[in-house]
């Protein structure tokens, strides 16, 4: 059973998420031996915070509910709030995901307080450009290991820009193992494509 918790913070861009916690929390397109999966949201505390988009989150938990193990996913979403001093704490709870082999997605701005953490010192990553993360996070030291993709992954951290949110998703979900290949493969490309042969080979793969 994984544990995806999803860090809910002020600003959130909606939109970033939505691919990829639509299809882990229904499990629609999942295959029968698909491992379960929980989604929670978690927050600095319990309190209501708002999204870009105006929708209000009531955290499910706060950080100190999370459990850091091989089964647990952590997803950073892009928000202008990161350089907030509160969320400091979440940036050192992602630093424990990494050193435990956990899984840590972080996509847009939540890269940025990756990066000024130093937690992308030494891993293959991605962002809104190498400039974007030297530009917002003065302590970046890792732009050796910067890959120009919408979105990367590297052993247990996936990294994606405010573009890619698709493919960011696609990389969770296989990484995650809860999809067959080839229905993977026909989600993405009809999501990516919107073109409906796509879909059609998407219903089959779960006839």
């Amino acid at each position: 059973m994984f544990t995806v918790y999803v860090y809910a913070l002020d600003a959130l861009a909606d939109w970033e998420l939505g691919y990829v916690t639509a299809e882990l929390n229904s499990g629609r397109f999942f295959k029968k031996d698909a491992p379960g999966v929980s989604v929670k949201t978690v927050g600095i505390s319990k309190r209501p915070v708002k999204t870009m988009g105006g929708l209000t989150i009531i955290p499910d938990c706060s950080i100190d509910d999370i459990a850091v193990n091989e089964e647990s996913v952590l997803l950073l979403p892009g928000a202008n709030t990161w350089d907030t001093p509160e969320h400091r704490v979440m940036i050192e709870k992602a630093g424990e995901f990494l050193s435990a082999g956990a899984l840590v997605c972080a996509i847009c701005g939540a890269t940025a307080a990756l990066a000024n953490a130093g937690l992308l010192d030494q891993r293959r990553h991605t962002s809104n450009g190498v400039g974007y993360l030297d530009m917002v996070s003065p302590c970046y030291k890792g732009q050796n290991f910067y890959v120009d993709e919408p979105s990367v992954a590297e052993h247990n951290l996936i990294t994606a820009s405010s573009t890619g949110a698709l493919l960011w998703a696609k990389q969770i979900i296989e990484r995650l193992n809860v999809f067959q290949p080839d229905t993977l493969d026909a989600w993405h490309a009809y999501f990516s494509t919107g073109e409906a042969q796509h879909f059609f080979a998407l219903m089959q793969t779960l006839s």
